[in-house]
């Protein structure tokens, strides 16, 4: 059921991009009355699962999710129309029209884009506000680190200072930053003294394929609740105390705890707890699992100050386009990390199966207007580089007739589009294909 959730969040989200994206080139091409023969979401090789006409515009949905498309007449595109194309100009088409005109059109679905990123930004903030953990309140305890976060120099306890000597306020933002700029140092402080760690070669990306945070709070171990028949239980704990030790080793945090408690499966063991200001001992007997059926305190809110700020409509018009502006930089960024031959992004390249693991496997509509404002700044920025097949292709093409004032022949385009297609598809079977080896060789 989870992987149905995703999917359907994927299918949806997609569709809005790709509807958004296409009415602005449509919208643009209406603005300079030119033809728009067909408006469509998904492909539709063969057949369409409907369509309709009006006012002279095919409207209609494909069985093809793999994008959309709308078809403006005396345009050399995916259709590759050649039988068009052979005809005469007529003023209604997009050959007809002047280059600076063309231009616009083809900027028009990245322009949307960008737009929607923002509107759903604002509209975030307007009903959600923001809410993270401050680094400063995650180090109230110091962090706890897993192994590729121990392989690259963090200890558990390290408190985080800082990146490359730039402060990160959103503690779960810290790998990404890692990440984005290509760190090479993070400062800590470590028993009370700041230290530089410096990242090994490598760490980078091996950050980019770890699947799970590299660093996490720590959180005092209070007893919560219990299980049923619960050995500590009968022991005599109750809610509410603090464990702080298992015989003579002292474990105050539950993540620690539940690591040291491994080390006396099947052994009798004293567990050290706090009780306002007294300190109790519990012998419990241990079976297989080591298990001593207690539930932690988890509620974040009782142990750290999140960061909390409600925005008004008014005030959210700004922020919603400072996020914008700043995952515009963030993405371009990752594009950057593609050809870095210490990161290797490349080799994280992933389809659509990817793209459906980021969403939640419950429907949170937060994370999926989150998800779907990234993903519409994706689809603006990859749309706008210059390959042909792509927007970014017609407009380095039209950027050239331009400059050059005379425009590529129509041959020269067809072929283009043609070499600009196979490449598109090869990238695509490659990402997916990724996908497919990832699911049959998680570990690889």
């Amino acid at each position: 059921m989870e992987i149905v959730i995703k999917i359907l969040q994927l299918i949806l989200s997609l569709s809005i991009l790709v509807v958004v994206h296409e009415f602005g080139h449509f919208a643009a091409a209406k603005i300079f009355k030119t033809r728009v023969e067909k408006f469509y979401l998904f492909f539709n090789p063969w057949f369409s699962l409907f369509k309709f006409k009006y006012k002279g515009t095919e409207y209609g949905m494909g069985w093809l999710p793999l994008g959309g498309y709308v078809k403006i007449a005396g345009m050399i595109d995916e259709s590759m129309d050649k039988e068009q194309m052979a005809q005469p100009v007529q003023e209604w088409e997009f050959r007809a029209k002047p280059a600076w005109q063309r231009l616009i059109i083809m900027l028009g679905g990245v322009f949307m884009n960008v737009v929607l990123a923002i509107v759903i930004y604002i509209g975030i903030l307007s009903f959600y506000g923001e809410e993270y953990l401050p680094t400063s309140e995650a180090n109230k305890f110091g962090v706890s680190v897993d192994s590729l976060a121990m392989e690259m120099g963090f200890k558990t306890g390290d408190k985080i200072v800082s990146v490359d000597r730039v402060y990160v306020d959103d503690f779960q933002k810290i790998p990404v930053n890692m990440i984005l700029n290509e760190a090479k140092t993070v400062q800590v402080v470590r028993d009370g003294k700041q230290m530089d760690i410096v990242l090994p070669s490598g760490s980078l990306n091996k950050l980019i394929k770890h699947k799970s945070p590299i660093l996490s709070i720590r959180i005092p171990f209070i007893v919560k609740g219990f299980s049923d028949d619960s050995p500590i239980e009968k022991a005599g704990m109750l809610v509410g105390d603090s464990i702080i030790g298992i015989n003579n080793t002292y474990v105050r945090y539950y993540s620690e705890f539940v690591l040291e408690i491994q080390k006396y499966k099947n052994q009798e063991v004293k567990v050290i707890a706090k009780r306002g200001d007294d300190t109790l001992n519990f012998d419990v007997q241990l079976d297989e699992k080591a298990i001593i059926g207690v539930f932690g305190q988890n509620d974040i809110n009782k142990f750290f100050k999140l960061h909390k700020k409600s925005y008004g409509f008014v005030e959210a018009i700004p922020a919603g386009f400072n996020r914008t502006w700043k995952g515009i930089g963030n993405y371009i960024k990752q594009l950057k990390l593609m050809f870095s031959p210490e990161v290797k992004a490349y080799e994280g390249v992933g389809g659509f199966g990817m793209i459906a693991s980021i969403f939640p496997a419950q429907w949170h509509w937060q994370s999926f207007w989150r998800l779907t404002a990234f993903l519409s700044i994706m689809l603006a920025i990859l749309n706008v580089l210059p390959i042909p097949a792509l927007d970014g292709g017609h407009v380095m093409f039209l950027l050239y007739e331009i400059v050059a004032r005379r425009k590529p022949s129509d041959k020269f385009l067809e072929y283009a589009q043609i070499v600009g297609m196979v490449l598109l598809f090869s990238l695509l079977i490659y990402a997916n294909g990724m996908d497919l080896v990832r699911y049959i060789f998680p570990d690889k």
